[in-house]
Parts: structure tokens; C-alpha cells; sequence
């Protein structure tokens, strides 16, 4: 009986410790990223449309200036062999063919040949503005979102903070940890996600910068190429 008694005991024990026993919950991501209220998901979803522009317009303007890089190595030494042959014709065809920018800047200059050199040089100069406008499209946008992303995620930490703050004032001093948690995942959850698209769009902007660089500088050097050749006396 005795036994008995004490493997009573000893089931009840053991299904007091196990009540006792916290379980641990967990939250996924999606559950973490929308469990601020209808405040912290409008402002996060606000986040997200930046996050798509911002890759959007990245990788549009990689693979529009990557198109714009490829330049053949011989295409200067093609047109300069037939201007001094006299093959005008045929130094426009060899721009025609390519379709980067330093071709369409020659290009000008070319049309432009018999013509005195300043105006020569003018068209070259207004040609390159707008083959630098033409590369620099939207991309000012990348910047704009690099600085707007944080600032959206810091409204949302003031927003989570307002609200934690408002469920205390009103708790009546019974306020509850839980009770605090719509606010605290807006404010941390909206700061995260800000900080993360500003990051993904200051350096992607500052890539595609230093890519348009580089095809500037090669349609400089090429402008300057052709405008030696007019002026070479031979």
C-alpha cells in the first residue's frame, strides 16, 4: 500500500514540475516581422516597397552600365585609321556598330568633322552630358532610399515606444510584460529592417558610382583620342 502511495506521489510530483517548467516559444520571422500591430506592419510594409526599388533600380542600372562598359579595344584604332584614310563613311559605320557610349560620343564628332574645332569639341561636350544623364537615370533614387530607409525604421522605434508608453499609462499600474510587446517588436523589429535597407542602398548607389566613373573616364580619354587626331597637322 505503502508503494502505492508513493508512486502516487511521485506522479503528481512530476506533473507539477513539468507544469512548472516554462516552455520556451519561438517566433518566426514572418511572426516577428508582424507582430507590431497595424501600425508597425504598415510601416514595415512601407519598408519593403524600398527594399524592392532599391533592388530593382540596382541591378536595371548594373546591367544597363555593364552594357554600356563593353567597348571593343580596337574600335579607337578602327576610326582612326579611317578618318586619315579619308573613310569618313566607314569611321560612322564602326560607331554605328557599337552601342556604347564613348562610340555615340565619336560618333558626334564626327558628323561634325569640316566644322571648326570648337564646335566640334561643343558637340562632343553636349553628347557626353547626355550620355552621362542616360547612365545616372534613377540612380539618384538609390541615395534617397539609403537615407529614407533608417529614418522610416526610426519612426517606426518612436511609434513601438509611443505605444508601450500609452499601454502603461492606461494599465493602471497591473501592466504586464506581454501587454508591452506590441510596441517594443514595432520599435526593434522597424529599426532592424530600416538599418538593413539603408545599408543595401548606400552600397549599391555608391557601386553603380564607381562603375559610371569608369565608362566617364573612358569616354574622356576617347574624346580626347579623337580630338588629337584633328588636330594632328599629318
Amino acid at each position: 500500500m505503502s508503494i502505492l502511495l508513493q508512486a502516487d506521489t511521485l506522479s503528481v510530483a512530476g506533473e507539477n514540475l513539468a507544469e512548472a517548467v516554462p516552455v520556451e516559444k519561438t517566433l518566426s520571422i514572418i511572426e516577428l516581422l508582424t507582430s507590431g500591430g497595424l501600425a508597425g506592419q504598415v510601416i514595415m510594409a512601407a519598408l519593403f516597397v524600398m527594399l524592392f526599388v532599391a533592388l530593382y533600380l540596382y541591378f536595371e542600372r548594373l546591367m544597363a552600365i555593364n552594357k554600356a562598359s563593353k567597348i571593343d579595344t580596337n574600335f579607337m584604332s578602327l576610326v582612326k585609321d579611317n578618318i586619315k584614310n579619308g573613310r569618313i563613311d566607314n569611321a560612322k559605320m564602326a560607331c554605328a556598330h557599337s552601342s556604347s557610349p564613348a562610340a555615340r560620343l565619336i560618333e558626334k564628332g564626327i558628323s561634325r568633322i569640316g566644322k571648326p574645332l570648337s564646335d566640334i569639341n561643343t558637340a562632343i561636350e553636349n553628347a557626353g552630358k547626355l550620355e552621362i544623364n542616360k547612365l545616372e537615370k534613377n540612380v539618384s533614387m538609390l541615395a534617397t532610399i539609403s537615407g529614407a530607409g533608417p529614418m522610416t525604421g526610426f519612426l517606426g522605434t518612436v511609434v513601438g515606444m509611443i505605444q508601450a508608453f500609452h499601454k502603461m499609462a492606461t494599465a493602471g499600474g497591473q501592466i504586464e510584460v506581454g501587454a508591452l510587446s506590441e510596441g517594443i517588436y514595432t520599435a526593434m523589429t522597424t529599426t532592424v529592417v530600416g538599418l538593413v535597407i539603408g545599408i543595401i542602398a548606400y552600397v549599391g548607389y555608391n557601386h553603380l558610382v564607381v562603375k559610371t566613373d569608369k565608362i566617364v573616364h573612358q569616354m574622356e580619354a576617347n574624346a580626347v583620342d579623337f580630338l588629337d587626331l584633328l588636330n594632328d597637322p599629318a
